[in-house]
């Protein structure tokens, strides 16, 4: 069965810069040996997600990249999806887009914003999840 893992942003670290959570979570996937898709909601997100990736930790190596033509899947643990583009399948999903990943996975990580008025349609995707079999969990970051 398919897990929906839902990570609430409360820390003020996150809350001016939620795609670093992305990063965090991306770097626990990367260090866990998890092939990971990023599924971005736009190319603009993709590219700023795959500077962050760079830059937000001098410690911490992320082999990542934007999806594409020219992509090493072995090489790149972390794929960065834009929409209509290539989406291969993975264990690991980070869904910042609108709309559910029913896809195949095995988990999907869902980032939900500090602003209450972008949290309502994620109580949606919860539904959505939960009707469709996934296991769900929700986590305070």
């Amino acid at each position: 069965m398919p897990r929906a893992d839902f990570y609430l942003i409360a820390k003020p670290r996150f809350l001016t810069e939620p795609l670093r959570l992305v990063c965090e979570l991306a770097r626990k996937a990367n260090d866990a040996g998890l092939f990971t898709l990023v599924l971005a909601r736009d190319q603009a997100q993709a590219e700023e997600l795959d500077e962050l990736l760079w830059s937000f930790d001098a410690e911490a190596y992320i082999p990542h990249q934007i999806a594409g033509e020219d992509m090493d899947e072995e090489e790149a643990l972390v794929l960065i999806a834009v929409p209509g583009g290539v989406e291969p399948a993975r264990p690991l999903v980070i869904n910042l887009r609108d709309t559910p990943w029913m896809g195949e996975c095995e988990r999907v990580l869902e980032v939900v914003p500090a602003d209450p008025d972008a949290r309502e349609p994620l109580r949606e995707r919860w539904r959505q999840y939960k009707d469709a079999g996934y296991a769900l969990s929700k986590h305070d970051m």
